[in-house]
């Protein structure tokens, strides 16, 4: 077993509305635990499989703006799915840290509360969709909407969800903090608008407590506050 290798599987998604940093916050958390001698994958959703990278290119392609949100939601569940069954599942089973770049939790926050379908419709699809695979830990990256909005401008190669009206963008912010009060502890916030080497420190302080939980065989491990 590696220097900090696990006998089991842990599974930590990045959350977060457009703009956030968490895919930035991703790399740099996957290079500090290869350094520390962890497997890891690094992963994205929609997409993470050949057959979901397909259905991701429908998804943000702009030019299908007329999607309705039943199919939006749909056809992110069928993503989700091939993703958990080839990629996910059996990364875990080998003992790999597994960190994603957003996952159930999105879709609850964009199409259960930013599209209006409702929660309990879409924690029912996702359980389904997942075959019940929930990661161990969520690092919700919190921005104001105006921000992540400013951020992803500035970046360019605006995709179909982040030319959404900003009310809608406020709609999911609002959802992913819902979804954090009623999760406190699987779901940590930290505050996406500080330096990147400040939220990294804050990320290690949350999620190095539980890997070191995880290779001790404990689950009850509080990490520390943000």
């Amino acid at each position: 077993m590696p220097r900090g290798g696990l006998k089991r599987g842990f599974f930590l998604s990045f959350e977060g509305i457009e703009g956030c940093g968490k895919t930035s916050q991703l790399h740099r958390l996957a290079r500090r635990l290869r350094a520390l001698g962890y497997q890891v994958v690094e992963t994205r959703e929609p997409g993470g499989a050949p057959i979901s990278e397909q259905i991701r290119t429908i998804l943000l392609d702009h030019k299908n703006r007329g999607m309705e949100a039943r199919c939006e939601l749909l056809l992110y569940l069928a993503s989700r799915a091939q993703h958990v069954a080839e990629t996910i599942r059996p990364a875990m089973e080998k003992g790999t840290v597994v960190l994603c770049d957003r996952f159930a939790d999105a879709t609850m926050a964009y199409q259960g509360y930013g599209r209006g379908l409702g929660p309990v419709v879409v924690a029912r699809l996702n359980r389904f969709a997942t075959a019940g695979l929930a990661p161990d830990l969520a690092i919700l990256l919190d921005v104001p909407v105006a921000v992540g909005l400013a951020r992803k401008r500035r970046a360019g190669g605006l995709d179909r969800l982040d030319r959404e009206h900003a009310s809608f963008h406020e709609a999911v912010r609002r959802g992913y903090l819902r979804i954090a009060r009623q999760n406190p502890r699987r779901v940590r916030v930290v505050d996406g608008t500080a330096s990147e080497d400040v939220v990294a420190r804050a990320i290690d302080q949350i999620v190095q407590p539980r890997l070191q939980a995880r290779r001790s065989g404990l689950t009850q491990v509080e990490p520390h506050a943000v």
